[in-house]
This record gives structure tokens, sequence and C-alpha cells, in this order.
């Protein structure tokens, strides 16, 4: 692997000619409705995260104007520094629970993508006050202050974790009982509810994603995640201990939510409004058992061992038939190129300060609260 296999793969073009026709129509829709211009403007309200990172730089590859609203609540503002010389590229450090805040960033915008809040089973439940103040709060606060303004799409990134526990031979499709077990997931399927309430009483066209758990390399890493984690403990020579190995979940590489992300803002308005997509695809439906396969066959000398009994009971697999279906979405990027990357990432030294700067890679602690200025008012201040 070298760097160049990193790159987003467009693939519009390789859609039939009747869809493509559909895309230029609806282009020629969102053109008229911000007075005959083409350029289109995405606020990533959390964009300096994770996939925020990862969707910066596709966005950016589609031509597009991106500015990112994000509170840096881990500390992570390295993470952009290679954006902030695109003259397309603009950061706002702020909190989507304030009002003028969330004013300034939405200048001039066209289309919204939502990925704030704090990410995740584990940091939510250990400060569940601040998870409340942002995954709740602060989240409606925002939802409520978006409407009014003549935006075209407003794009909710969810969880495939509000499934909760699913039987191994049974599919969630996107109307199946949601039973979210975590703090974090219960906050997403209420964020969800309220979203789809609000349907005949907003000017702006919502579309809810479930996302699958991410992976792949991206400007402000996580291995905090399954196949990242695995992936980097095994190439570092460390033990990997997996818990419940035969336990189910969906993932996603991060580049492939971005070029979803890029079919729903393409796609006509009548096929994404008030809609909920599962984000995924068959064939990234593992265990942890096979993730540690894919891995064993490529550094076949690694030491695991398995326990049982996690405190992450999470067990389910998705039907991701209607995102095939509507949006011709197929994942472009595998577990095993998930699991290449990071070793040829770990190899040549890209890697190697991740104890050093651990908050940085992964959502463990707040630290980024502490930093923040007079000028700028955490959330917690805010929505308390």
């Amino acid at each position: 692997m070298n760097s160049k296999d990193l790159i987003l793969k467009h693939d519009n073009d390789d859609l039939p000619v009747a869809v493509r026709n559909t895309i230029a129509d609806e282009a020629a829709r969102v053109s008229k409705l911000f007075d005959n211009s083409d350029l289109r403007h995405v606020l990533i309200i959390g964009g300096a995260g994770y996939i925020g990172g990862a969707l910066s730089s596709g966005l950016l590859e589609r031509g597009m104007q991106v500015r990112v609203l994000d509170l840096l609540a881990y500390d992570h503002g390295a993470a952009i520094s290679g954006f902030l010389m695109d003259q397309n590229y603009s950061f706002i450090r702020g909190d989507m629970g304030n009002k003028a805040d969330l004013e300034d960033a939405l200048d001039g915008i066209t289309d919204v993508v939502i990925l704030a809040g704090l990410v995740g089973d584990p940091i939510t439940k250990k400060f569940p006050d601040e998870a409340h103040a942002i995954n709740d709060l602060a989240l409606k606060a925002c939802i409520d202050n978006l409407n009014g303004r003549g935006l075209n799409k407003v794009i909710f990134v969810s969880t495939c974790s509000n499934y909760g526990l699913i039987e191994d031979n049974v599919l969630a499709d996107e109307n199946f009982e949601l039973s979210p077990l975590s703090l974090y997931a219960k906050s997403k399927v209420q964020a969800e509810q309220y979203l789809l309430s609000l349907k005949g009483n907003t000017d702006f066209h919502p579309t809810i994603l479930r996302f699958a758990t991410a992976f792949g390399l991206a400007p402000r890493m996580r291995f905090d995640l399954t196949v990242n984690e695995f992936t980097r403990e095994v190439a570092t020579g460390n033990e990997l201990v997996v818990y419940d190995a035969h336990t189910w979940r969906p993932y996603c590489h991060v580049r492939d939510f971005t070029r979803l992300i890029g079919r729903v803002l393409d796609f006509p308005v009548e096929l994404v409004s008030f809609e909920v997509f599962n984000a995924g695809g068959d064939e990234n439906n593992h265990t942890k058992q096979s993730i540690v396969d894919l891995i064993l066959s490529r550094i076949p000398e690694a030491q695991v061992s398995y326990k049982a009994n996690s405190s992450d009971p999470r067990n389910y697999r998705v039907d991701i038939e209607k995102v095939r279906r509507i949006l011709h979405f197929v994942p472009a990027y595998s577990i095993a190129d998930g699991i290449d990357e990071i070793v040829w990432a770990q190899r040549v030294g890209l890697l190697d300060e991740v104890e050093a700067r651990i908050n940085f890679y992964g959502n463990y602690a707040l630290p980024g609260f502490a930093k923040t200025d007079s000028t700028q008012t955490p959330v917690l201040e805010v929505v308390s």
C-alpha cells in the first residue's frame, strides 16, 4: 500500500444514465433555490472529529465549500490543520447549542451535516451530565435554530447501535424496533424521533443516516473503535484481548460514509427528505472473530486471547437494502482495506505518538473544555 491508495473513490459516473439525469435535475433545483449559484457550501457541525475530517476532505474534492463548527472537546484541533490552507475551507470554534455561534456558522450555508456530540458508549457513560447537555439539549436547540433559514438539506448522523440486541439470524431494517442499550444510543433515538416529528413544520429537508461502526484512516484517528483498535494492537506487537468474539456488528469505512453523505446531497430531495437509511453494507457485517481472522492473515505471528461477558453486549446485523435501492450505495472499501491501511500507517511511522496523545486518538476524556476561552462559552454553561 502507498498513500495513493487512500484517495477517495468517486462513483457518480458509474450510476445509470437515468439516475445521473435526476442528479442533474436536483442540482438545477438547488441552484435556483440559491440565486442560480452552482456552489454548495456545507456546514459540518462537529466536523473536526474522526468522520468529519474524512467528510471535509471528500466534500472539498467534490468542489464544495466546507465550514466546520466544532467545540474541540477532545482537544483535537490539530486534526484540521491540513485543511486551513484551502480557500474553500473555514473553521469556527463554537457550540451548536449557542445560537450566536450557530448563526455565525450558518452565514452563506446551503446544507448542514450534524456529526456533533459525545460519540460512543464509554464517553457518555463516563460523563453523563455532559452527554445530556450536548447530545440532548444542545442538539435539540441546534435543530430548532436551523429552521427558518432557507437551508436545503440537513443530514443527521445517528447510529445502528439504536437496534441494541438482535438474534443472530435477523437483519434489522429501518423499521425494526429500536432498543437502545446505552445513554449514547438513547440520545440518538430521542433526536431521531424529534427530527421526524417536525415533518411539515420545517423549511429544510432532513435525512437520518444510522451509521455502522466506523473504521479506516482519517485526519483525527480513533483507536477506540473495533477494527482500528484490533489492527493497531496487533501491528504494534501487543497481545490482543477479544471479548465476546462471536458478536455481530455492521462496519463501514469513513470514506464510504463520505460517499454516502455525498449521495444524499446529490440525489433528488423527494428521495431523501424525512427518510432514514442504515449506512453500511452486507459485506461489512462481521463478527469480532472474523475481523481477527483477517488481521491474522496479514500478521500470523500475533498473540490473541479470548474472553466472554464484556460490558458491551450489543449484537446486531443490519439490512442495507433501502440505501442500496434508493441511493445506489454499496461500500467501496472492505474491512480488509481498513486493516491494510492501518498496518501500513503503523509500519511507516505515522502512528508513533498514539500513547503520548491518547485523548487525541480516542474519545476518552474532554480536555478541550478546559481550553475554551471566554469568547467561546462551553455547551455546559449554555444549556444547563
